[in-house]
């Protein structure tokens, strides 16, 4: 293993640019010679690859986004596409890849692994849903940032006697609404995984504000329901004035959380060390606090649990 190129794909996540630290310095170390694919899958067919130094990856591990930039393509999932990636791969004489991305990108990362080109994922998504692993990087500081919103909202709300409903990011997957509604105190909690009953709801809103509750919060994971609708009826059942507070992109953003930071360095290490053992077509994750690698067809295969138990103690503890 001469040279190593590397990627970030997809939505980017806070801890991204640690990942990517400690690949270059690990690679380095070993007297690898690392090179930076820009703009993802994309940036691969394009040719836009460039050297890593240790100068180009100071002061990056506190840093939210991608250094690297990130782009979605939907030319790579042609035959076409990934022939293109695959004569720059060899133009460069780049003997092994580093994925940093989620599922879309590990998909990415197999078409190249059964190409023949050594392929290591880490999971870079703010989500949390890939099945296999504990934890992806970037959640925890997604789920930070919603805490931290919540407590502002919570101060306003409270100023006026209102309700709110905070949509949070996830996809499919309630996890950054559960882990953040049960840390932020919030009184409900909307995910796909779990119906809800409206009515239940506003039972639990007018009951608090009977017994002088000033406050109101509902955590909705987008895709679950339109929070304005939602919103106009509580406020037509219960009377509450109820707002709506979109968190969007500003969930990506921020510094990574120091958990971010540590998980994504050490599987950034665990992934040259793959690629220097000849180990392809593998995923690094987190289970039970040690980093893990499986391959990637079987990790991507795995069902995601919901965590039912702690979405039960968030709705008790809200009482």
């Amino acid at each position: 293993m001469k040279t190593i190129g590397i990627l970030t794909s997809g939505g980017d996540a806070p801890g991204m640019n640690a990942a990517l630290r400690a690949v270059v310095r690990m690679g380095i170390f070993n007297g690898i010679r690392v090179m930076g694919i820009k703009q993802g899958f994309e940036g691969l067919i394009e040719g836009y690859i460039d050297d890593m130094t240790l100068p180009s990856v100071a002061d990056i591990i506190h840093r939210g986004g991608t250094i690297l930039k990130t782009a979605r393509s939907e030319a790579f999932m042609t035959e076409e596409g990934l022939n293109k990636a695959l004569n720059v791969l060899d133009v460069f004489n780049i003997d092994g890849l580093v994925v940093l991305g989620g599922d879309g990108s590990f998909k990415g990362a197999k078409s190249l692994s059964n190409a023949g080109i050594p392929t290591i994922g880490i999971p870079c998504t703010i989500d949390n849903d890939l099945a296999y692993t504990d934890y992806t990087i970037g959640f925890f500081t997604a789920v930070e940032t919603v805490v931290e919103a919540i407590s502002k909202i919570r101060d306003t709300s409270s100023s006026h006697g209102r309700a709110n409903i905070i949509e949070v990011m996830g996809r499919h997957c309630g996890d950054i609404a559960l882990y953040a509604g049960l840390a932020g105190g919030a009184e409900s909690i909307i995910v796909p995984e779990m119906d809800y009953n409206i009515d239940k709801i506003c039972e639990k809103a007018m009951v608090g504000r009977n017994r002088g509750k000033l406050h109101n919060l509902i955590i909705l994971a987008e895709g679950v329901g339109d929070p304005f609708e939602i919103a106009k009826t509580i406020e037509a059942k219960t009377g509450i004035e109820t707002r709506v507070t979109v968190l969007g992109y500003l969930q990506r953003g921020g510094t990574p959380t120091t958990i971010d930071r540590i998980y994504a360095s050490l599987m950034g290490k665990r992934a040259v060390e793959l690629l220097m053992d000849n180990k392809s077509n593998r995923v690094l994750g987190i289970k039970c606090n040690k980093i893990i690698d499986l391959d990637i067809e079987e990790a991507l295969n795995m069902e995601k649990a919901f965590d039912v138990d702690m979405y039960k103690t968030a709705d008790i503890l809200s009482l």
